[in-house]
């Protein structure tokens, strides 16, 4: 086994290549690619904060790949591994993941370069404060055209500090609320939000496994309620992904990959214990109710059925990618793979769901959580009522016809009407099955095409073309040879 990532260009070098390839199959012309790809506008920040004890100077940057429709839409992460070709490669993908998902933004991304881990929370919120600031100053935050969201090393606290700094800058603005995603509830968020992408995945799966014929196309059988699987962190995204197919799916999680290592267990884990083991002692080892093996990357090919690579971007790479045993790779972080390692897994028939699909469930409900700051009223406030009294009285009617009583569950079930995270998921696996029926629909336009990933870079192409052509920037007769 090897562990060692060969690859020869760069995250955004390899976003830039898979665009290229549904490109071709499309017959863009260059003008068109050229302007899709372009990244349209980078801040580079370097601000001093002052701590404790000490001033620091943090380097960050927000990238905003398109702004074909706006508000530009996108995480901010804290890690000290954020580079500026990480944050463009991470803005292009989500300008992609918007117009396969159908959400009118355009794909942005910003991030520090810092361990969230070494700071303490007061520091923090200097820190994300300070930043914000800079972010005004400059223009590149606000509910119109530029919306942070939470990513990796930040969460809702964050985005309620940078909504209470945004407030506190601009008071007069009516949408203040909608300058970024991700919020807690009490603070304009929706319920779900949290859990958006795990789920996402969730539906992405529950989703390809009603076509049996292309279960069967990758090696696949049975429901998803027989398929073992493998993830790859414990994050928010593969905690609530795994969470949900254990528990609503029946799923059999057989191992979980962390920073430490990994452990396994061939009759299935319990998620939520794995997870409160590692918030008590800070990794994996020592779980008492599976095997721990300090070796994660190889944990990566074991033999399984579904892999669902959830950490960071290019874990699965040009060193890996002939090891890989599973027979669906559901990507649930942002560019796990990378371009040489999908080809190579295509080579191998080896079938994956891609981040452009598979993770929209984050931008989707922070979506939804800005139509709603914008709208100022929570889903469902005009109507519940309504149905509650509309379907009170059906099972009324029911009643009266039959001559017999409604059990009182069923009742409850049929008269309660839906609340709002009811109808933030019903919105989020529509999203999810109407972007896949679009994926499906182009496999059978372009039949050269055999994988779900260029599939669905045709799909985002088409939209975004097709609006830069309605406002004029590309010629509609010449872009296509």
């Amino acid at each position: 086994m090897s562990n060692i990532n060969q690859e020869s260009m760069t995250f955004r070098e390899g976003v830039d290549l898979m665009v290229d390839r549904a490109a071709l199959i499309m017959e863009l012309s260059p003008d068109a690619i050229r302007t899709v790809k372009a990244c349209n506008a980078v801040l580079q920040l370097k601000f001093p904060v002052k701590l404790d004890n000490r001033t620091e100077v943090i380097c960050g940057w927000w990238a905003i790949h398109s702004a074909h429709r706006l508000p530009a839409k996108g995480g901010l992460r804290y890690s000290p591994a954020v580079s500026l070709n990480e944050v463009e490669a991470l803005a292009a993908l989500m300008t992609y993941k918007c117009a396969i998902a159908d959400i009118p933004f355009g794909g942005a991304k910003g991030g520090l370069m810092l361990d969230p881990n070494h700071y303490d929370e007061n520091e923090l919120h200097e820190i994300t404060r300070r930043f914000t600031i800079e972010l005004a100053r400059k223009g590149f935050i606000h509910p119109a055209t530029n919306v942070p969201a939470p990513d990796m090393g930040t969460s809702s606290r964050e985005m309620m500090w940078i909504a209470d700094t945004y407030k506190t800058l601009f008071p007069e603005e009516i949408n203040r609320d909608a300058c970024v995603t991700g919020k807690p509830l009490e603070h304009g968020g929706v319920p779900g939000r949290v859990e958006a992408t795990g789920k996402g995945l969730q539906y992405a799966l529950q989703e390809f496994f009603r076509h049996p014929e292309l279960v069967t196309q990758a090696g696949l059988t049975d429901g998803l309620a027989s398929q073992r699987v493998v993830v790859q962190g414990l994050g928010n995204v593969g905690f609530h992904a795994a969470k949900s197919l254990a528990e609503e799916c029946d799923t059999n999680i057989i191992a979980i990959i962390e920073r430490d290592g990994v452990v396994s267990n061939a009759d299935g884990l319990n998620v939520h214990d794995v997870r409160q083991h590692m918030v008590e002692t800070g990794g994996l080892k020592g779980f008492p109710d599976g095997d721990y093996s300090p070796d994660g990357a190889a944990a990566l090919e074991m033999d399984c059925d579904i892999l669902i690579p959830a950490a960071t971007e290019s874990q699965i790479n040009a060193g890996n990618a002939m090891q890989i045993k599973a027979k669906l790779v559901v990507e649930g972080a942002n560019g796990p793979v990378t371009y040489e390692a999908d080809e190579i897994l295509r080579r191998r028939g080896i079938t994956a769901l891609p981040d452009v699909f598979a993770n929209v469930g984050g931008v989707t409900v922070s979506y939804f959580e800005w139509t709603r700051n914008i709208s100022h009223m929570r889903f469902g406030r005009l109507q519940r009522q309504y149905d509650e009294m509309r379907n009170q009285n059906l099972v009324a009617a029911m009643e009266n016809m039959s001559g017999q009583k409604v059990d009182e569950q069923v009742r409850k079930k049929i008269v309660k009407g839906a609340s709002e995270l009811d109808l933030v998921r019903s919105g989020l696996d529509d999203t999810v099955r109407m972007a896949f029926r679009e994926i499906r629909d182009v496999m059978k336009q372009y039949p050269a095409i055999r994988d779900y990933r260029t599939a669905s870079y045709v799909v985002a192409l088409g939209k975004i073309v097709r609006n830069y052509e309605d406002i004029g920037l590309i010629d509609a007769q010449t872009d296509r040879q």
